[in-house]
């Protein structure tokens, strides 16, 4: 049975379109692995590729992409919403078929090895693939992004797992590691006071007792205006939240807090989204929700379970 496994890298670029189009052609241009999509935020100033193939193709298209990146992305000339470290900011694995977490985590250590050895990148292990408990975390290895990260490398309780105490002059530093699928959410509200959206993600994210195996935090997004479809610039209060596991909680019952807290303020939610790919369980679970289905059988009455 084939291999297959799932990578997710995300970029420190999503505004220039060129230079975006030229990291996704590094995906596009490896044998052994199948681009399943891609997206771009203005606000964040950030791009989440996805793609899957055997450990051999995900390993050598990672690697041509963090090349390019390294090549086209200037770190010192970044400004955006979402927290990063790195051009290529973080770039997990996932299994996905006939392979244990084991086995992807080796090839994670593998992956790092190479971004340091082939395109000059420093790379912390981080989620399954950590060297160190305090290493888990993506947000903790990345506090104080881009611009603090030559000083905090030199502290040997940071120092990356491939590189030294060194960090890319242009390209900072990469996190590689094994994870679970995640869910990369967004839940929009209806004003532009970025500081309510921070005071829900804080109550919901486990770091600050909410929910189990869930991060967030809050950001201003801005729309420029669109001529061609006439709709005008505007700017709204996001809560951007990433579900490491949505068995243990669920997308609605992080969605109804929410709603809940908003309401607090006198906002309510306009909309939600999902950046990239999500698994068809993690939708399944809200539409049980709210649809109230009594006695579903996921396993018998989805019918795209039998295409598999």
């Amino acid at each position: 049975m084939a291999k297959i496994i799932e990578c997710v890298p995300n970029i420190s670029e999503g505004r220039n379109h060129e230079v975006i189009e030229a990291c996704v052609d590094q995906i596009r241009n490896t044998a052994g692995v199948t681009l399943l999509d891609y997206s771009s935020d203005a606000s964040h100033n950030r791009s989440v590729i996805t793609f899957m193939g055997s450990p051999e193709g995900v390993m050598n298209a990672a690697v041509a992409l963090t090349k390019k990146a390294v090549e086209l992305i200037d770190l010192n000339h970044h400004t955006g919403e979402h927290p990063r470290m790195g051009a290529v900011d973080v770039c997990p694995l996932i299994p996905l078929k006939d392979i244990t977490t084991e086995e992807a985590v080796g090839y994670s250590k593998q992956l790092g090895e190479r971004l340091w050895n082939e395109a000059g990148v420093p790379v912390f292990l981080y989620e399954d693939s950590a060297s160190a408990p305090h290493r888990v975390n993506l947000a903790d290895i990345r506090k104080g992004q881009f611009e603090a990260m030559p000083e905090k490398v030199k502290d040997p309780m940071w120092t990356p797992d491939f590189g030294g105490a060194f960090c890319h002059p242009t390209a900072g530093c990469t996190a590689v590691g094994c994870r679970m699928p995640l869910v990369a959410f967004n839940i929009n509200l209806s004003t532009d006071n970025v500081d309510i959206a921070k005071s829900i993600a804080k109550i919901i994210r486990r770091k600050n007792g909410g929910f189990d195996c869930v991060k967030s935090n809050g950001f201003l997004i801005e729309v420029p205006a669109d001529e061609e479809k006439g709709s005008p610039a505007r700017k709204y209060a996001q809560v951007s939240i990433n579900m490491t596991d949505f068995n243990r909680t669920p997308l609605y019952r992080v969605v109804e807090v929410t709603k809940a807290e908003a309401k607090r303020w006198g906002v309510w939610v306009t909309g939600t989204e999902i950046v990239g790919l999500t698994p068809m369980r993690a939708l399944i679970d809200s539409a049980e929700y709210y649809l109230q289905l009594e006695g579903f059988d996921f396993d018998k009455q989805v019918i795209e379970n039998y295409m598999l």
